[in-house]
Protein backbone atom coordinates (compact mmCIF):
# COMPACT_ATOMS: atom_id res chain seq x y z
CA UNK A 1 0.00 0.00 0.00
CA UNK A 2 1.59 3.44 -0.77
CA UNK A 3 2.47 5.82 1.51
CA UNK A 4 0.20 8.38 0.19
CA UNK A 5 -3.08 6.05 0.92
CA UNK A 6 -3.59 7.54 4.00
CA UNK A 7 -4.09 11.29 2.66
CA UNK A 8 -7.35 12.57 2.36
CA UNK A 9 -8.37 14.40 -0.69
CA UNK A 10 -11.37 17.20 -0.67
CA UNK A 11 -11.15 18.73 -3.71
CA UNK A 12 -13.32 17.64 -5.94
CA UNK A 13 -14.19 20.42 -8.59
CA UNK A 14 -16.38 18.27 -10.95
CA UNK A 15 -19.55 15.61 -10.75
CA UNK A 16 -21.06 14.67 -14.01
CA UNK A 17 -22.59 11.33 -14.90
CA UNK A 18 -20.28 8.39 -12.82
CA UNK A 19 -17.40 10.93 -13.37
CA UNK A 20 -15.98 13.34 -10.58
CA UNK A 21 -12.61 15.21 -10.74
CA UNK A 22 -10.50 15.39 -7.66
CA UNK A 23 -7.38 18.44 -8.29
CA UNK A 24 -4.32 18.69 -6.09
CA UNK A 25 -3.55 15.23 -6.01
CA UNK A 26 -0.22 13.37 -5.91
CA UNK A 27 1.51 9.85 -6.69
CA UNK A 28 -1.73 8.98 -7.88
CA UNK A 29 -1.81 5.58 -10.69
CA UNK A 30 -3.84 5.33 -13.55
CA UNK A 31 -6.26 2.05 -12.51
CA UNK A 32 -6.22 2.71 -8.90
CA UNK A 33 -8.73 1.83 -6.58
CA UNK A 34 -10.43 4.58 -4.80
CA UNK A 35 -12.37 4.62 -1.63
CA UNK A 36 -15.03 8.10 -2.00
CA UNK A 37 -17.06 9.42 1.46
CA UNK A 38 -20.38 10.70 0.28
CA UNK A 39 -21.79 13.08 2.46
CA UNK A 40 -24.48 11.07 3.25
CA UNK A 41 -21.77 8.70 5.33
CA UNK A 42 -21.73 5.96 1.96
CA UNK A 43 -18.45 4.56 1.32
CA UNK A 44 -18.69 4.18 -2.32
CA UNK A 45 -15.68 2.72 -4.50
CA UNK A 46 -13.96 3.86 -7.61
CA UNK A 47 -10.94 3.60 -10.49
CA UNK A 48 -9.01 6.19 -11.58
CA UNK A 49 -9.20 6.41 -14.88
CA UNK A 50 -6.87 9.59 -15.97
CA UNK A 51 -4.44 11.21 -14.02
CA UNK A 52 -1.85 14.00 -14.81
CA UNK A 53 -0.27 17.58 -13.74
CA UNK A 54 -2.21 17.16 -9.76
CA UNK A 55 -5.93 15.96 -11.50
CA UNK A 56 -7.15 12.81 -11.31
CA UNK A 57 -10.68 11.67 -13.27
CA UNK A 58 -12.34 9.07 -10.94
CA UNK A 59 -15.22 6.69 -12.32
CA UNK A 60 -17.61 5.78 -9.36
CA UNK A 61 -18.69 2.23 -9.65
CA UNK A 62 -22.22 3.01 -7.33
CA UNK A 63 -22.75 6.22 -9.80
CA UNK A 64 -22.16 9.68 -8.12
CA UNK A 65 -25.87 10.49 -6.91
CA UNK A 66 -25.82 12.16 -3.55
CA UNK A 67 -22.35 13.42 -4.36
CA UNK A 68 -21.09 17.37 -4.40
CA UNK A 69 -17.83 19.49 -5.10
CA UNK A 70 -17.99 20.89 -1.28
CA UNK A 71 -18.30 17.86 1.00
CA UNK A 72 -17.00 14.83 -0.50
CA UNK A 73 -14.07 13.44 0.72
CA UNK A 74 -11.55 10.82 -1.42
CA UNK A 75 -9.01 8.50 -0.66
CA UNK A 76 -6.50 6.79 -3.07
CA UNK A 77 -5.86 3.59 -1.90
CA UNK A 78 -2.26 2.41 -3.45
CA UNK A 79 -3.67 -0.47 -5.07
CA UNK A 80 -5.36 -1.49 -8.27
CA UNK A 81 -8.54 -3.69 -8.54
CA UNK A 82 -7.36 -7.59 -7.30
CA UNK A 83 -9.45 -10.78 -7.72
CA UNK A 84 -9.00 -13.68 -4.86
CA UNK A 85 -8.34 -16.74 -6.46
CA UNK A 86 -8.38 -19.95 -5.77
CA UNK A 87 -9.75 -23.37 -7.11
CA UNK A 88 -13.29 -22.46 -4.95
CA UNK A 89 -13.86 -19.96 -7.95
CA UNK A 90 -15.23 -22.96 -9.61
CA UNK A 91 -18.69 -23.39 -8.94
CA UNK A 92 -19.48 -19.79 -7.43
CA UNK A 93 -22.05 -17.04 -9.16
CA UNK A 94 -20.33 -13.42 -9.03
CA UNK A 95 -21.43 -10.12 -10.13
CA UNK A 96 -18.91 -8.28 -12.25
CA UNK A 97 -16.77 -7.16 -9.45
CA UNK A 98 -16.31 -10.29 -7.90
CA UNK A 99 -19.16 -10.22 -5.10
CA UNK A 100 -21.02 -13.39 -4.08
CA UNK A 101 -24.48 -13.56 -6.24
CA UNK A 102 -25.17 -16.94 -4.86
CA UNK A 103 -25.69 -16.49 -0.89
CA UNK A 104 -22.29 -17.97 -0.19
CA UNK A 105 -19.58 -16.30 1.36
CA UNK A 106 -16.65 -14.36 -0.41
CA UNK A 107 -14.49 -15.95 -2.32
CA UNK A 108 -11.50 -17.41 -0.14
CA UNK A 109 -8.52 -16.21 -1.66
CA UNK A 110 -4.88 -17.97 -1.82
CA UNK A 111 -3.82 -14.94 -3.31
CA UNK A 112 -4.79 -11.92 -4.86
CA UNK A 113 -4.20 -11.12 -8.62
CA UNK A 114 -4.47 -7.51 -10.45
CA UNK A 115 -7.51 -8.08 -12.74
CA UNK A 116 -5.32 -6.03 -15.39
CA UNK A 117 -3.44 -8.70 -15.55
CA UNK A 118 -0.56 -8.20 -18.23
CA UNK A 119 -0.43 -9.64 -22.34
CA UNK A 120 1.36 -12.49 -23.15
CA UNK A 121 4.81 -12.40 -24.55
CA UNK A 122 4.67 -12.99 -28.12
CA UNK A 123 7.72 -15.17 -27.61
CA UNK A 124 6.56 -17.46 -24.88
CA UNK A 125 3.30 -17.79 -27.26
CA UNK A 126 2.74 -21.77 -28.42
CA UNK A 127 0.59 -22.46 -31.79
CA UNK A 128 -3.08 -23.13 -31.08
CA UNK A 129 -3.37 -27.06 -31.12
CA UNK A 130 -5.88 -29.54 -30.07
CA UNK A 131 -9.39 -29.65 -30.21
CA UNK A 132 -12.43 -28.19 -28.06
CA UNK A 133 -15.83 -30.29 -28.52
CA UNK A 134 -18.61 -28.29 -28.15
CA UNK A 135 -21.12 -30.75 -28.89
CA UNK A 136 -22.82 -28.69 -31.63
CA UNK A 137 -21.78 -30.55 -35.40
CA UNK A 138 -22.27 -26.79 -37.09
CA UNK A 139 -19.16 -25.69 -34.78
CA UNK A 140 -17.44 -29.21 -34.18
CA UNK A 141 -17.68 -30.17 -38.00
CA UNK A 142 -17.05 -27.00 -39.95
CA UNK A 143 -15.65 -24.53 -37.61
CA UNK A 144 -13.59 -26.61 -35.12
CA UNK A 145 -12.64 -24.88 -32.22
CA UNK A 146 -9.17 -25.33 -31.00
CA UNK A 147 -7.36 -25.04 -27.57
CA UNK A 148 -5.75 -21.80 -27.32
CA UNK A 149 -7.72 -19.96 -30.01
CA UNK A 150 -10.37 -16.68 -29.88
CA UNK A 151 -13.04 -17.26 -31.69
CA UNK A 152 -15.71 -15.17 -31.61
CA UNK A 153 -20.04 -15.56 -32.20
CA UNK A 154 -21.09 -12.65 -34.62
CA UNK A 155 -25.20 -12.59 -33.89
CA UNK A 156 -28.10 -10.17 -34.32
CA UNK A 157 -30.92 -8.89 -31.91
CA UNK A 158 -33.06 -11.02 -30.92
CA UNK A 159 -30.96 -14.42 -32.21
CA UNK A 160 -30.70 -16.93 -29.67
CA UNK A 161 -27.08 -16.46 -28.67
CA UNK A 162 -27.62 -16.93 -25.15
CA UNK A 163 -28.99 -20.14 -26.00
CA UNK A 164 -26.19 -21.39 -27.82
CA UNK A 165 -23.89 -19.69 -25.33
CA UNK A 166 -25.45 -21.65 -22.69
CA UNK A 167 -25.42 -25.02 -24.26
CA UNK A 168 -21.66 -24.72 -25.08
CA UNK A 169 -20.97 -24.33 -21.45
CA UNK A 170 -23.19 -27.39 -20.33
CA UNK A 171 -21.32 -29.73 -23.39
CA UNK A 172 -17.95 -28.17 -24.22
CA UNK A 173 -15.49 -30.67 -23.36
CA UNK A 174 -11.89 -31.86 -23.88
CA UNK A 175 -12.50 -35.70 -24.90
CA UNK A 176 -10.96 -37.90 -22.51
CA UNK A 177 -9.54 -34.94 -20.15
CA UNK A 178 -12.45 -33.75 -18.49
CA UNK A 179 -11.58 -33.64 -15.48
CA UNK A 180 -8.80 -31.14 -16.48
CA UNK A 181 -11.43 -28.59 -17.93
CA UNK A 182 -13.19 -25.78 -17.02
CA UNK A 183 -15.14 -23.29 -18.11
CA UNK A 184 -15.40 -19.48 -16.83
CA UNK A 185 -18.78 -17.54 -18.15
CA UNK A 186 -18.86 -13.79 -17.97
CA UNK A 187 -22.36 -11.97 -19.10
CA UNK A 188 -22.04 -8.16 -19.47
CA UNK A 189 -25.65 -5.87 -19.06
CA UNK A 190 -27.50 -8.99 -19.21
CA UNK A 191 -31.94 -8.81 -18.13
CA UNK A 192 -31.87 -10.34 -14.44
CA UNK A 193 -34.37 -12.89 -16.38
CA UNK A 194 -31.08 -13.59 -18.65
CA UNK A 195 -29.12 -14.48 -15.35
CA UNK A 196 -31.68 -16.30 -13.95
CA UNK A 197 -31.60 -18.77 -17.30
CA UNK A 198 -27.76 -18.90 -16.84
CA UNK A 199 -27.84 -20.16 -13.47
CA UNK A 200 -30.46 -22.87 -13.85
CA UNK A 201 -29.41 -23.92 -16.68
CA UNK A 202 -26.05 -24.85 -15.59
CA UNK A 203 -27.15 -26.03 -11.90
CA UNK A 204 -29.74 -28.22 -13.33
CA UNK A 205 -26.86 -30.12 -15.53
CA UNK A 206 -24.54 -29.85 -13.29
CA UNK A 207 -22.25 -27.59 -15.17
CA UNK A 208 -22.02 -25.05 -12.37
CA UNK A 209 -19.48 -27.12 -10.66
CA UNK A 210 -16.91 -26.80 -13.25
CA UNK A 211 -18.08 -23.64 -14.38
CA UNK A 212 -17.32 -20.15 -12.71
CA UNK A 213 -19.72 -17.70 -13.57
CA UNK A 214 -19.49 -13.54 -13.73
CA UNK A 215 -22.85 -11.72 -14.11
CA UNK A 216 -23.33 -8.06 -14.91
CA UNK A 217 -26.56 -6.71 -15.15
CA UNK A 218 -28.06 -4.13 -17.07
CA UNK A 219 -28.71 -1.98 -14.34
CA UNK A 220 -25.49 -2.54 -12.89
CA UNK A 221 -22.47 0.60 -13.21
CA UNK A 222 -20.82 1.18 -16.74
CA UNK A 223 -17.35 0.65 -14.73
CA UNK A 224 -18.53 -2.84 -13.47
CA UNK A 225 -19.22 -3.85 -17.35
CA UNK A 226 -15.50 -3.01 -18.05
CA UNK A 227 -14.11 -4.99 -14.96
CA UNK A 228 -16.20 -8.08 -15.10
CA UNK A 229 -14.50 -9.63 -18.79
CA UNK A 230 -11.01 -8.41 -16.80
CA UNK A 231 -12.08 -10.42 -13.76
CA UNK A 232 -13.07 -13.70 -15.84
CA UNK A 233 -10.10 -13.57 -17.52
CA UNK A 234 -8.45 -13.23 -14.36
CA UNK A 235 -10.12 -16.37 -12.68
CA UNK A 236 -9.38 -18.29 -15.89
CA UNK A 237 -5.89 -17.43 -15.67
CA UNK A 238 -5.13 -19.15 -12.32
CA UNK A 239 -6.86 -21.88 -13.67
CA UNK A 240 -4.74 -22.48 -16.46
CA UNK A 241 -1.33 -21.82 -15.30
CA UNK A 242 -1.34 -22.43 -11.82
CA UNK A 243 -4.10 -25.22 -11.81
CA UNK A 244 -2.80 -26.65 -15.22
CA UNK A 245 -6.42 -26.61 -16.73
CA UNK A 246 -7.62 -26.12 -20.29
CA UNK A 247 -10.28 -23.18 -19.73
CA UNK A 248 -12.68 -21.66 -22.04
CA UNK A 249 -14.18 -18.27 -21.65
CA UNK A 250 -17.24 -17.09 -22.88
CA UNK A 251 -17.80 -13.48 -22.83
CA UNK A 252 -21.33 -12.63 -23.74
CA UNK A 253 -22.21 -9.46 -24.68
CA UNK A 254 -18.89 -7.53 -26.00
CA UNK A 255 -21.35 -5.16 -27.56
CA UNK A 256 -22.70 -4.26 -23.85
CA UNK A 257 -19.64 -4.00 -23.30
CA UNK A 258 -17.88 -1.54 -25.86
CA UNK A 259 -21.20 0.73 -24.96
CA UNK A 260 -20.23 0.64 -21.68
CA UNK A 261 -16.34 2.03 -22.78
CA UNK A 262 -18.27 4.62 -25.32
CA UNK A 263 -20.55 6.33 -22.27
CA UNK A 264 -17.60 6.31 -20.19
CA UNK A 265 -15.81 8.20 -22.49
CA UNK A 266 -18.38 10.15 -23.26
CA UNK A 267 -18.49 11.34 -19.54
CA UNK A 268 -14.90 12.19 -19.87
CA UNK A 269 -15.27 14.50 -22.78
CA UNK A 270 -13.26 12.41 -24.93
CA UNK A 271 -13.19 13.09 -29.14
CA UNK A 272 -15.15 9.88 -30.84
CA UNK A 273 -13.89 7.92 -33.30
CA UNK A 274 -16.07 5.87 -35.90
CA UNK A 275 -19.95 5.95 -34.39
CA UNK A 276 -19.06 7.19 -31.11
CA UNK A 277 -16.55 4.59 -29.73
CA UNK A 278 -13.56 5.77 -28.29
CA UNK A 279 -10.24 6.18 -31.25
CA UNK A 280 -8.68 3.50 -28.47
CA UNK A 281 -11.45 0.66 -29.17
CA UNK A 282 -9.48 -1.50 -31.03
CA UNK A 283 -6.61 -1.04 -28.18
CA UNK A 284 -8.92 -2.19 -25.55
CA UNK A 285 -10.57 -4.95 -27.33
CA UNK A 286 -7.55 -6.48 -28.06
CA UNK A 287 -6.38 -6.07 -24.38
CA UNK A 288 -9.22 -8.70 -23.30
CA UNK A 289 -8.88 -10.47 -26.33
CA UNK A 290 -5.59 -11.22 -26.24
CA UNK A 291 -5.24 -13.08 -22.98
CA UNK A 292 -5.98 -16.33 -24.79
CA UNK A 293 -3.73 -18.55 -25.78
CA UNK A 294 -0.94 -21.40 -24.85
CA UNK A 295 2.30 -19.91 -23.04
CA UNK A 296 5.35 -22.42 -23.65
CA UNK A 297 6.27 -24.75 -20.66
CA UNK A 298 2.42 -23.95 -19.33
CA UNK A 299 0.15 -27.30 -19.65
CA UNK A 300 -2.98 -24.84 -18.99
CA UNK A 301 -4.38 -23.25 -22.08
CA UNK A 302 -7.10 -20.37 -22.33
CA UNK A 303 -9.27 -20.80 -25.59
CA UNK A 304 -12.09 -17.67 -25.65
CA UNK A 305 -15.37 -17.67 -27.34
CA UNK A 306 -16.41 -13.78 -27.66
CA UNK A 307 -20.21 -12.99 -28.52
CA UNK A 308 -21.29 -9.86 -30.40
CA UNK A 309 -24.45 -8.70 -31.13
CA UNK A 310 -24.17 -6.78 -33.75
CA UNK A 311 -26.30 -3.61 -34.19
CA UNK A 312 -28.56 -3.95 -37.15
CA UNK A 313 -27.10 -6.94 -38.34
CA UNK A 314 -23.83 -4.85 -39.57
CA UNK A 315 -20.68 -7.03 -39.91
CA UNK A 316 -18.79 -3.41 -40.71
CA UNK A 317 -19.71 -2.08 -37.34
CA UNK A 318 -16.61 -1.02 -35.42
CA UNK A 319 -17.02 -4.04 -32.73
CA UNK A 320 -17.32 -6.85 -35.09
CA UNK A 321 -15.03 -4.92 -37.48
CA UNK A 322 -12.42 -4.78 -35.35
CA UNK A 323 -13.13 -8.01 -33.48
CA UNK A 324 -12.46 -9.82 -36.75
CA UNK A 325 -8.86 -8.33 -36.63
CA UNK A 326 -7.85 -9.64 -33.55
CA UNK A 327 -9.39 -13.14 -33.45
CA UNK A 328 -8.90 -15.99 -35.32
CA UNK A 329 -12.03 -16.56 -37.43
CA UNK A 330 -15.85 -15.97 -37.09
CA UNK A 331 -19.01 -18.39 -36.28
CA UNK A 332 -22.11 -16.07 -38.04
CA UNK A 333 -25.51 -16.75 -36.45
CA UNK A 334 -28.05 -16.44 -39.49
CA UNK A 335 -31.47 -15.00 -39.27
CA UNK A 336 -32.99 -16.12 -42.14
CA UNK A 337 -31.88 -19.38 -40.42
CA UNK A 338 -33.83 -18.69 -37.40
CA UNK A 339 -36.99 -17.90 -39.63
CA UNK A 340 -36.84 -21.03 -40.67
CA UNK A 341 -36.82 -22.92 -37.60
CA UNK A 342 -33.30 -23.97 -37.09
CA UNK A 343 -31.37 -24.65 -34.50
CA UNK A 344 -28.50 -23.57 -33.40
CA UNK A 345 -28.71 -21.31 -36.68
CA UNK A 346 -25.10 -20.93 -37.22
CA UNK A 347 -24.62 -20.47 -41.04
CA UNK A 348 -21.48 -22.33 -41.90
CA UNK A 349 -20.56 -20.37 -45.52
CA UNK A 350 -19.64 -17.34 -44.02
CA UNK A 351 -18.36 -18.79 -40.75
CA UNK A 352 -14.78 -19.80 -40.33
CA UNK A 353 -12.16 -21.35 -37.95
CA UNK A 354 -8.97 -20.10 -39.46
CA UNK A 355 -7.40 -22.57 -37.13
CA UNK A 356 -8.89 -25.57 -37.60
CA UNK A 357 -6.60 -27.45 -39.24
CA UNK A 358 -4.20 -27.47 -36.62
CA UNK A 359 -7.61 -29.12 -34.05
CA UNK A 360 -8.30 -31.91 -36.21
CA UNK A 361 -7.23 -35.30 -38.16
CA UNK A 362 -5.67 -38.87 -37.14
CA UNK A 363 -5.29 -38.34 -32.94
CA UNK A 364 -7.31 -35.70 -32.35
CA UNK A 365 -10.75 -36.16 -33.99
CA UNK A 366 -10.53 -38.45 -36.74
CA UNK A 367 -8.06 -38.93 -39.83
CA UNK A 368 -11.58 -38.43 -42.71
CA UNK A 369 -12.34 -35.30 -40.75
CA UNK A 370 -11.06 -32.56 -43.48
CA UNK A 371 -12.23 -34.42 -46.10
CA UNK A 372 -16.21 -34.77 -44.60
CA UNK A 373 -15.46 -30.68 -44.17
CA UNK A 374 -14.62 -29.87 -47.56
CA UNK A 375 -17.46 -32.21 -49.02
CA UNK A 376 -19.81 -30.95 -47.19
CA UNK A 377 -18.90 -27.41 -47.32
CA UNK A 378 -19.02 -28.03 -50.97
CA UNK A 379 -22.24 -29.71 -51.33
CA UNK A 380 -24.11 -27.16 -49.37
CA UNK A 381 -22.60 -24.27 -51.20
CA UNK A 382 -23.78 -25.56 -54.71
CA UNK A 383 -27.33 -26.26 -53.48
CA UNK A 384 -28.08 -22.75 -51.75
CA UNK A 385 -26.64 -21.24 -55.53
CA UNK A 386 -29.40 -23.97 -57.22
CA UNK A 387 -31.83 -21.93 -54.71
CA UNK A 388 -31.30 -18.75 -56.35
CA UNK A 389 -31.52 -20.56 -59.54
CA UNK A 390 -34.99 -22.07 -58.63
CA UNK A 391 -36.40 -18.24 -57.58
CA UNK A 392 -35.68 -17.56 -61.42
CA UNK A 393 -36.22 -20.14 -63.50
CA UNK A 394 -38.28 -22.88 -61.36
CA UNK A 395 -37.26 -26.37 -60.45
CA UNK A 396 -38.25 -28.25 -63.43
CA UNK A 397 -35.21 -26.33 -65.49
CA UNK A 398 -33.06 -28.43 -63.37
CA UNK A 399 -30.95 -31.87 -64.19
CA UNK A 400 -31.04 -34.94 -62.11
CA UNK A 401 -27.50 -33.88 -60.37
CA UNK A 402 -29.03 -30.38 -59.87
CA UNK A 403 -32.08 -32.17 -57.68
CA UNK A 404 -29.75 -33.73 -55.57
CA UNK A 405 -27.65 -31.16 -54.85
CA UNK A 406 -30.58 -29.13 -53.78
CA UNK A 407 -32.45 -31.85 -51.93
CA UNK A 408 -29.01 -32.50 -50.12
CA UNK A 409 -29.10 -28.53 -48.76
CA UNK A 410 -32.24 -28.99 -47.48
CA UNK A 411 -31.51 -31.80 -45.49
CA UNK A 412 -28.10 -30.36 -44.43
CA UNK A 413 -29.46 -27.94 -42.65
CA UNK A 414 -32.65 -30.00 -41.40
CA UNK A 415 -30.06 -33.07 -39.94
CA UNK A 416 -26.66 -32.06 -39.34
CA UNK A 417 -26.94 -28.26 -38.38
CA UNK A 418 -30.54 -28.94 -37.04
CA UNK A 419 -30.03 -30.39 -32.80
CA UNK A 420 -31.78 -30.03 -29.76
CA UNK A 421 -30.89 -27.61 -27.08
CA UNK A 422 -29.80 -30.54 -24.77
CA UNK A 423 -28.63 -33.00 -27.82
CA UNK A 424 -24.53 -33.19 -27.11
CA UNK A 425 -23.27 -34.73 -30.45
CA UNK A 426 -19.52 -36.48 -29.96
CA UNK A 427 -17.05 -35.75 -33.27
CA UNK A 428 -17.54 -39.02 -34.03
CA UNK A 429 -20.91 -38.69 -34.45
CA UNK A 430 -20.78 -35.46 -36.48
CA UNK A 431 -18.84 -37.12 -39.12
CA UNK A 432 -21.01 -39.99 -39.49
CA UNK A 433 -23.99 -37.66 -40.21
CA UNK A 434 -21.89 -35.73 -42.34
CA UNK A 435 -20.88 -39.61 -44.14
CA UNK A 436 -25.15 -40.35 -44.00
CA UNK A 437 -26.20 -37.11 -45.86
CA UNK A 438 -23.17 -37.60 -48.41
CA UNK A 439 -24.66 -40.91 -49.23
CA UNK A 440 -27.34 -38.87 -51.15
CA UNK A 441 -24.45 -38.92 -54.20
CA UNK A 442 -22.62 -41.49 -56.01
CA UNK A 443 -18.95 -41.68 -55.23
CA UNK A 444 -17.45 -39.76 -58.77
CA UNK A 445 -19.47 -36.24 -56.95
CA UNK A 446 -17.26 -37.21 -53.67
CA UNK A 447 -14.48 -35.22 -55.32
CA UNK A 448 -12.73 -33.90 -52.27
CA UNK A 449 -12.49 -37.14 -50.55
CA UNK A 450 -9.66 -39.65 -50.97
CA UNK A 451 -11.03 -43.16 -52.48
CA UNK A 452 -9.62 -44.90 -49.61
CA UNK A 453 -11.51 -43.08 -47.29
CA UNK A 454 -14.67 -43.38 -49.23
CA UNK A 455 -14.14 -47.26 -49.43
CA UNK A 456 -13.54 -47.15 -45.46
CA UNK A 457 -16.56 -45.04 -44.94
CA UNK A 458 -18.60 -48.04 -46.83
CA UNK A 459 -17.39 -50.95 -44.93
CA UNK A 460 -18.01 -49.12 -41.90
CA UNK A 461 -21.31 -48.56 -43.33
CA UNK A 462 -21.89 -44.68 -42.66
CA UNK A 463 -21.39 -44.05 -46.73
CA UNK A 464 -23.95 -46.14 -48.33
CA UNK A 465 -24.33 -44.15 -51.85
CA UNK A 466 -27.44 -44.80 -54.25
Amino acid sequence: MSKHSSVVYRTVSDVRGPIIVVENTHHVAYNEVVKILAPNGDLLTGTVLETGRGRAVVQVFEGTSGLDTDTTAVRFTGETLKLPVSMDILGRVLDGSSRPLDGGPPLHAEDRWDIYGSPINPYARQYPRQPIQTGLSVIDGLNTLVRGQKLPIFSGAGLPHNRIAAQIVRQAKIPGQEEEFAIVFAAMGITATEAQYFISSFEKTGALDHTALFLNLANDPAIERIITPRAALTAAEYLAYEADMHVLVLLTDMTNYAEALREISAARSEVPGRRGYPGYLYTDLSMIYERAGRIRGRKGTITQMPILSMPQDDMTHPIPDLSGYITEGQIIVSRSLHRRGIYPPIDPGPSLSRLMKEGIGEGMTRFDHKEVQAQLYYGYSEGRDLRDLVAVVGSEALTDRDQKYLKFADEFEQQFIDQGEYEDRSFEETLDIGWKLLSEFPERELKRCDPETIAWAKERGVYTPP
